[in-house]
């Protein structure tokens, strides 16, 4: 059994390498990883950080992370939930940066390969 070609089923054809290194060495290219990695790396570092902060806490302050809120809930068992509160918060932040400042350069390069649809 073969494949149909692109042509025969009315998909448009694929870029070629060269259109991908244009789009590639493109201003709107640079512009989208600057956007993406102005995000990207300090949300990952202040991640660390939480995440890094909380280990060593767990590990060297025994007594403050003991220590009773409310009922036989401590700070060590919030602080260690607040790890996937703060992961939550980070996929959210992602989301609405995407959608906002991403999507919109992605698309745009995507129809300059494609074609527009």
């Amino acid at each position: 059994m073969t494949t149909p070609s692109p042509a025969a089923s009315g998909a448009a054809p694929s870029p070629t390498p060269e259109q991908f290194q244009a789009v590639q060495r493109s201003e709107d290219f640079g512009r989208l990883r600057r956007s993406f990695r102005r995000f990207a790396i300090p949300m990952t570092i202040a991640f660390l950080v939480w995440y890094f902060a909380y280990v060593l806490l767990s590990t060297y302050a025994e007594g403050m992370m003991s220590t009773p809120v409310f009922g036989t809930l401590n700070v060590g068992l919030l602080l260690g939930l607040s790890q996937f509160l703060m992961t939550f918060l980070i996929t959210w932040l992602y989301i609405r940066h995407a959608t906002r400042n991403l999507d919109p350069i992605a698309e745009r390069l995507r129809d300059e390969l494609e074609g527009e649809r």
